[in-house]
């Protein structure tokens, strides 16, 4: 089913799993969705989860801004934020999952010129949604610049200009009583060094 995850239209207690690929990390309010999730999901439940990371478009972040500073002498964000793995697994133990693991994938797509990175992100819906950006539209030379120093910097082995897409994985459940506990500090039997020799 396909939802507003802001404001989820499902019973409490009511789901086994909720999936949520590549969409979550345009919520406004994302610890409130995590907890929305947790208190849709049964006990016990799997929350499967993948959002774009904070290393996602820093190519495009960084050239933009050089631009705009180089041709108008300050910058407007241009590139969304986002968030980094480890803010990503607090977020999900804030909105109440339990036993939280995230992992990191690197892709690097590459573009023959600054244009057709834009053209494809406005397919994916990827665009620029801030509030605080600037209203004026930006004119074709400064894209023109952007991607004279997107060249300069940021080019593969072929020449092509290379754009980083950080995917984080997120597995976590609801709370229930059979999951397993951290044990108390201080409470084990041997010490890492035992343990190692062993």
């Amino acid at each position: 089913m396909v939802c507003d995850e802001e404001f989820l239209p499902f019973a409490p207690n009511s789901l086994d799993a909720v999936v949520s690929c590549l969409s979550c990390h345009w919520a406004n309010d994302l610890p409130g969705v995590l907890k929305q999730i947790t208190e849709t999901l049964k006990p016990d439940s799997l929350f499967l989860v993948s959002i774009l990371g904070g290393q996602t478009l820093f190519e495009l972040r960084e050239v933009l801004s050089a631009a705009e500073l180089e041709l108008k002498g300050g910058i407007s964000p241009r590139v969304s934020p986002f968030a980094t793995l480890q803010d990503f697994a607090h977020l999900m133990q804030r909105g109440g999952l339990a036993l939280p693991v995230a992992d990191t994938d690197t892709v690097v797509v590459s573009y023959n010129n600054i244009f057709e990175l834009m053209r494809d992100l406005r397919g994916m819906g990827e665009t620029n949604i801030l509030i605080e950006r600037s209203r004026i539209p930006a004119t074709k030379a400064f894209f023109l610049r952007a991607n004279q120093i997107y060249q300069e910097r940021f080019v593969d082995r072929k020449g092509k200009l290379k754009a980083t897409f950080e995917i984080f994985t997120g597995t976590a459940w609801t709370p229930h009583p059979s999951q397993q506990k951290p044990l108390r500090p201080g409470s084990a039997k041997l010490s890492l060094k035992e343990a190692l020799n062993n």
